[in-house]
This record gives C-alpha cells, sequence and structure tokens, in this order.
C-alpha cells in the first residue's frame, strides 16, 4: 500500500469504520512477504509511490500466479513485465482481474488511475521496435502517467518526425525507442528542451549486434539533454519519464 491507502486505513480504524484486528490483518505482510519462492517487497509502494513490479520471464505460470494473486490482495494496481503469451493468457484465466496485454507482454492486474497526469510521449522509429514500445506505454499509464505514442518516424525519412514537433515539445518527457543506427534519439534531443530518454532495441542487421550499435550512438548522442537505458528496456525508460512527470512524491 502505498502512503494515500496507509493513511485512510488509520483513519478508518480511528473513526470506527475498520476494526482493529482487519487492520492488523492487512498490515500483518508489511513491510515483506515470505512465499516459497519469493520474498513480496510490499514497503516499496510507500517508499517509490508504486508496488515492486514483477519481472515475468523465466518464471513459471504457478509463480507468477501465486505472486501477483499475492500482490493483488494488498495493492489495487498490480504490474507484471515481459510474460509471455502462454502464460500471460493461462494466468488471466486463473487470476481475478488480471489482463494480458500481449503487443507489449505485459501483465496486468486491476485498474489504472483515473486520473493520468502530465505527458510523456513515446516515439517509436520503426514498427519492428513497437513491442517495446508498447512496454513503455503501459507502464507509464499504469503508474498514472498520461502517454501518447508516435509511430514510425524513424530518420529514415527526417520529415515525418519533423512533421510531430508541435507534439514534441508539448511534452514533459520523450522517450524514443529506436533500433538499427539508433539515430533518432539524437534527432529528437535537438528538438526539445525536455529531458530525453533513449531506448535502443535489438532490431537491425548484423552489424547492430543485437542492440549494441543503437546503443552506442545513443550514449554518444551529441545532442545534451539525451540519457540512456539498457538494449529493449522500454519499463526502465517508462518508469523514470513517470518519475521526472510527476515527481517523486506521490
Amino acid at each position: 500500500m502505498n502512503q494515500d491507502e496507509l493513511l485512510k486505513l488509520l483513519q478508518a480504524v480511528r473513526q470506527g469504520q475498520l476494526e482493529p484486528e482487519e487492520a492488523t490483518r492487512k498490515l500483518s505482510v508489511w513491510p515483506l512477504e515470505n512465499l516459497d519462492e519469493a520474498c513480496l517487497d510490499h514497503q516499496r509502494a510507500l517508499r517509490k509511490g508504486f508496488p515492486e513490479v514483477v519481472f515475468g520471464e523465466g518464471k513459471t505460470r504457478n509463480q507468477l500466479t501465486e505472486i501477483l494473486g499475492r500482490m493483488a490482495e494488498v495493492h489495487p494496481r498490480v504490474l507484471a513485465t515481459r510474460v509471455d503469451r502462454s502464460a500471460g493468457e493461462w494466468i488471466s484465466q486463473k487470476l481475478e482481474g488480471a489482463e494480458y496485454h500481449s503487443a507489449g507482454r505485459v501483465l496486468t492486474v486491476g485498474k489504472p488511475p483515473d486520473a493520468l497526469q502530465g505527458h510523456v510521449l513515446v516515439v517509436c522509429a520503426g514498427t519492428t521496435d513497437l513491442p517495446v514500445a508498447e512496454e513503455a506505454c503501459l507502464t507509464l499509464r499504469w503508474m498514472g502517467s498520461r502517454v501518447e505514442k508516435v509511430v514510425d518516424v524513424g530518420v529514415a525519412g527526417l520529415h515525418r518526425i519533423l512533421s510531430r514537433l508541435e507534439l514534441l515539445r508539448s511534452a514533459r518527457v520523450v522517450i524514443v525507442v529506436a533500433g538499427m543506427d539508433g539515430a533518432l534519439a539524437s534527432v529528437v534531443g535537438g528538438l526539445v528542451a525536455c529531458p530525453v530518454i533513449g531506448v535502443p532495441t535489438s532490431v537491425g542487421y548484423g552489424a547492430s549486434f543485437q542492440g549494441v550499435a543503437p546503443l552506442l550512438t545513443m550514449l554518444n548522442s551529441c545532442a545534451p539533454g539525451v540519457t540512456v537505458v539498457n538494449i529493449d528496456n522500454g519499463f526502465g525508460a517508462a518508469y523514470a519519464a513517470h518519475r521526472m512527470n510527476v515527481g517523486v512524491a506521490q
């Protein structure tokens, strides 16, 4: 639970709307809960403003179901990334409130906030980069940031990104997702005043080295204000962008 939820819980006890025993039960797993194969950090929402996000890759269906189910009993919004289609669709049938978003390989439980804040723009160089861009968009929306997406505006047709200049300059943060040469991050960085986060993707021909080439291009950007996350890390870019968009305090 985050700070607001903890405060509401304590106020409910003070006002006689919640029995102390029930409040004790709700707090019994705070800050940590040990499962057979995981240790859940329930206090993270209080520290960071958002619950622990589950990395789904390498976990079994049963492990994910148990982890997400326990987290959903404590937190209103739960997010898991890098969940493959077969596991995601299976879990969405087993776990109440779960939904699998195949485009970004993201599994959610609950509902995103009703009121989204600020404005983050996710710019995608090519259609093949979309899975990473979708992971970023879903993470941002679930954390509470208002997000828009611009697709297929790579530098091979420079007029495409220039035609979206007004939208680019309206954002508080821009995430640029690009493979191949990764040059789009530098182009965008030279056009806007807000922070730019580059996400190199493992898209490209042999000499791209599964994303190393765009990673090095972005790291060597001559445009000031461009920071870079690891290859294909749409989630990491989104988490940082959300912090820039709304601030640390929730």
